[in-house]
């Protein structure tokens, strides 16, 4: 099983060297980070879909409606449109890490965590 840790670790590497990247673009790049966590924490999960997991798949889901949209919203209105989604799937993010961390899966928590950071990040550039 591969560690979500050093891939989103290396997004955020980037994500902090590339400071002239666009709300949009980080809002989307997080989009993909997320739906990767989510992809490789379902190719690890056993048949039966954890409570982790649902949290997971339902902060992929939330951030996902806004993923075409997002280049599209007035600067103006980014804040008061990005912000409710933002802050929802950081919620469901952290249920989910709190439910890893339960389980002893101090690795996959991490990799949850780093995007829980990168969610702030985003939350405080808004």
């Amino acid at each position: 099983m591969m560690s979500l840790k050093p891939r989103i670790s290396g997004f955020r590497m980037v994500s902090q060297g590339a400071m002239s990247m666009s709300i949009s673009e980080r809002y989307r790049e997080l989009v993909v980070d997320v739906k990767a966590a989510l992809a490789e924490m379902s190719g690890a999960s056993g048949e039966e879909e954890g409570r982790e997991l649902r949290e997971v798949r339902k902060a992929a889901e939330g951030i996902s409606e806004l993923y075409e949209a997002v280049g599209e919203i007035p600067r103006i209105r980014l804040e008061g449109d990005l912000t409710p989604v933002l802050l929802k799937a950081h919620n469901q993010l952290d249920r989910a890490r709190l439910l890893l961390e339960e389980q002893g899966a101090a690795d996959r928590a991490a990799g949850i965590w780093e995007l829980e950071q990168k969610i702030y990040r985003l939350l405080n550039d808004l």
